[in-house]
């Protein structure tokens, strides 16, 4: 684990436990509105999460190279996340009141 130094390792981790924690605080927050669709969202933040939880993996092991696919399977997740938070972003800007109505 030589490959980063412990300062970058403390912001890796705690972004992960914050994303986690954001995932959290967003069902908790539906709930208390009572409007589940929220849960989406936290369901869609998960590829980010996923690849966060990739780019660590590699970085363990010291960016071994029998793992490179690891760094595929990040931008992808990345991709995936980033399309599923637009699209739950756009869905409960649809379902709000002042939101869209075609």
């Amino acid at each position: 684990m030589h490959v980063l130094s412990l300062p970058t390792w403390w912001i890796h981790i705690s972004s992960v436990l914050e994303w986690c924690l954001a995932m959290g605080l967003v069902v908790r927050y539906g709930r208390l509105r009572g409007e589940s669709d929220w849960c989406w969202l936290a369901m869609a933040m998960a590829p980010a999460l996923v690849s966060a939880l990739c780019a660590c993996t590699w970085h363990v092991f010291d960016n071994a190279g029998s793992l490179k696919w690891l760094v595929t399977m990040q931008a992808a997740a990345t991709l995936l996340g980033n399309s599923t938070l637009a699209l739950a972003a756009w869905w409960l800007w649809k379902q709000s009141p002042d939101g869209y109505s075609p």
